[in-house]
């Protein structure tokens, strides 16, 4: 989003601008800028900056007689000022929670899911927490667990912690005994190969001619098939705080439609949408910052992301916050940041 240069003046009316309108919600007037800015300016200068910042697109005016609202491209400035003289974050509770959470062993789908609660508490919006893709994971170990009839649950555990599971048929029905039976077998033959080598050996097996494993053994073959086939190239997403999106929603004075809330509640619940367009934001490391109009899809322009890429070894996850364009940017990304550092400090240690 280009923006044309601002006078350090300019600069400093548009920052007291956005703070004062991210506080409030209600549009500022130019009284207000020159009480609250200590400028040393009169109000008639400020009105005169403030129709300069008008043209330019950094502010806009809902009606003649009101004060002046920031646009995404004021909203850019402003945190653009906040990246640029952001200092290292100090002490933080969703450090400490996501420290303990790794002190007291918890998996890693665990202390993503708990990422994702703290930051959402801390932000008072939707938090998320996207674990790695899973090609170069390796296997821990496979369990079957019966649904009744011939549906098993698959539930595959990586040896990072990571838990996926699927729901297959079976093709007949199996008894406890047998599913344990047929779990251990394939955990004593490919427990700590890599997934996608796991799933390679298993469809070597199952071509193999017919007879040379008995009716337990195919059919575990077959059932651990389609559940590592499943979790090929996923990721897993983990979001807290839709409820926090839906009472912001309706503190916004009627600047976010139900429509506009229904598609990223369908987004969040969808999960597959979402983590393709988390995606798109890590080639990248670090921290990103996506306001409003910047996004790709339409229904993401009333939000803004704060997104930041842990290392889980050498491969590449999430957490951010996605909320409305009037949030707390500075609160927003100093959460973001300190649970980016925490997870990656925890995988690091583990």
């Amino acid at each position: 989003m280009n923006a044309p240069e601002l006078s350090p003046r300019s600069g400093r009316i548009l920052a007291t601008v956005v703070r004062h309108y991210i506080h409030t919600g209600e549009p500022v007037a130019s009284v207000v800028v020159a009480r609250r800015g200590a400028l040393g300016v009169s109000s008639a200068t400020i009105r005169s900056v403030l129709s300069r910042l008008e043209e330019q697109g950094f502010v806009r005016q809902p009606h003649t007689s009101a004060g002046r609202v920031p646009t995404d491209r004021g909203y850019r400035f402003y945190v653009d000022l906040l990246l640029e003289h952001r200092r290292p974050g100090g002490h933080s509770p969703i450090v400490d929670s996501i420290r303990q959470a790794a002190i007291d062993g918890s998996t890693l789908e665990e202390l993503l899911a708990g990422a994702s609660r703290v930051l959402s508490q801390e932000s008072h919006h939707v938090g998320f927490a996207l674990s790695a893709v899973t090609e170069d994971q390796r296997l821990r170990r496979i369990e079957f667990v019966s649904l009744g009839g011939s549906r098993v649950l698959v539930v595959t555990i990586a040896e990072d912690g990571q838990i996926t599971q699927k729901v297959v048929d079976g093709g007949e029905s199996l008894t406890a005994d047998d599913l344990r039976r047929a779990a251990e077998y394939v955990n004593r033959e490919f427990s700590g190969l890599l997934i996608d080598e796991v799933r390679a050996a298993i469809v070597a097996r199952i071509h193999e001619a017919r007879g040379l494993y008995d009716q337990l053994m195919a059919q575990a073959f077959q059932m651990a098939e389609r559940a590592l086939s499943a979790r090929i190239g996923q990721q897993a997403l983990f979001v807290d705080g839709t409820a926090s999106l839906i009472a912001e929603a309706q503190q916004q004075h009627g600047e976010m439609s139900l429509d506009t809330l229904r598609a990223l509640v369908e987004m969040i619940e969808e999960k597959q949408r979402l983590v393709r367009l988390l995606t798109e934001y890590l080639d990248a490391p670090g921290l990103a910052v996506i306001i409003g109009a910047e996004h790709s899809l339409p229904d993401l322009k009333p939000f803004s992301l704060v997104t930041a890429s842990y290392l889980d070894g050498s491969r590449g996850g999430s957490v951010g916050v996605i909320g409305p364009t009037r949030m707390q940017y500075s609160r927003a990304i100093s959460a973001v940041e300190s649970a980016a550092r925490a997870i990656g400090d925890a995988l690091s240690h583990n």
